[in-house]
C-alpha cells in the first residue's frame, strides 16, 4: 500500500469485487456515489449513458425497473442509487461486500 493509500486509510487491497456503476456526467449523486468508492479504493467500472436511450434502458433492464442514475452493482447484484451506498457504508455492509470476489 502507497503512503498516500495510508494517510487517506483507503485499502484498495482489500477489494475483490466487481462493481459497476451506470452515470450521467453532470449527476451530482453520480459523483458522491464515485467519490465513496474511489474513497473505499474500487477500481469500478462506469457506464456514461448520457443522452443514450438504449443504455438506459438496459440499465432499467438490470436494475429491476430503475432509471435514475446511478444505479449500482456489486458482484452482478443490484445494490442501489447514491443513498442506498451510503446506506450500506453506514451500516457497515459496504466493505464485506466490496471484499467478496466476483464468482
Amino acid at each position: 500500500m502507497n503512503l498516500l493509500n495510508t494517510l487517506l486509510n483507503r485499502h484498495p487491497d482489500r477489494v475483490k469485487a466487481k462493481v459497476e456503476i451506470y452515470t450521467w456526467q453532470t449527476c451530482p449523486f453520480c459523483m458522491r456515489a464515485k467519490l465513496l468508492l474511489w474513497w473505499k479504493g474500487v477500481n469500478y467500472t462506469e457506464y456514461k449513458i448520457d443522452g443514450d436511450e438504449t443504455a438506459r434502458a438496459k440499465m432499467a433492464e438490470r436494475a429491476n425497473g430503475h432509471r435514475t442514475v446511478p444505479q449500482i452493482f456489486i458482484n452482478q447484484e443490484h445494490i442501489g442509487g447514491c443513498d442506498d451506498l451510503y446506506r450500506l457504508d453506514s451500516q457497515q455492509a459496504l466493505d464485506p461486500l466490496l471484499a467478496t470476489a466476483n464468482t
